[in-house]
């Protein structure tokens, strides 16, 4: 399974991003253990936080001037959100990048990761660390659908329920595209699903 993913991963070509102008930008790690069955890692930010707070996320953010490219930026990150060591990671490649609601361009990074690392969150910015299972995700089993309006087009986004964390949003979209680009999942977000339910 790994060496698959790493294959499909060097070989994939991430969508360009068409826009005017230019948008602050920002990176995440998108982290895989390596495990007979690979889990995604992912955090549940703090809700006292003035961005996203309280919502499941990648480990990441902003681009400090300092950072030579964005691969640095989510490893830094990513060691000073959940303490995850950047000597521990290998970084496969990226997805697609898309811009947060926010106006920030943000370029996620799919990694693999030792099957177990002990997190030490970083409690202001961070109230857990958690991972699900990909064969989870690759089955498409959305709670519910979100459209997203943005650029121009409309995305139907699967919104899914896993334990008490709920993953939606940039996050989700982020979501499909790499569970697409490892199994071939087909999971659709040009169209409506049967799960659709307008955001009042």
């Amino acid at each position: 399974m790994q060496d698959d993913l790493v294959q499909r991963v060097h070989n994939y070509s991430p969508r360009l991003l068409e826009v005017d102008g230019c948008f602050p930008e920002a990176a995440v790690l998108v982290p895989i253990t390596r495990s007979e069955e690979p889990e995604l890692v992912l955090t549940l930010r703090a809700s006292g936080l003035s961005t996203h707070g309280g919502e499941v996320a990648f480990p990441g953010g902003r681009r400090d001037p300092e950072d030579p490219d964005l691969i640095h930026t989510a490893l830094r990150e990513a060691e000073e959100e959940i303490g995850l060591p950047p000597g521990l990671v290998e970084v496969i490649g990226p997805l697609s990048p898309v811009v947060s609601r926010y106006g920030i361009c943000v370029t996620p990074y799919v990694a693999l990761i030792p099957d177990y690392v002990e997190y030490r969150p970083n409690d202001a910015e961070i109230a857990s660390v958690f991972s699900v299972p990909l064969d989870f995700l690759r089955q498409d089993p959305r709670e519910t659908t979100h459209r997203i309006d943005h650029q121009g087009r409309s995305w139907y986004v699967p919104c899914y329920r896993y334990g008490p964390y709920k993953i939606w949003g940039l996050t989700a979209i982020m979501v499909v595209e790499l569970v697409n680009l490892l199994f071939d999942a087909g999971i659709e977000m040009q169209h409506p699903s049967p799960t659709f339910i307008p955001l009042s």
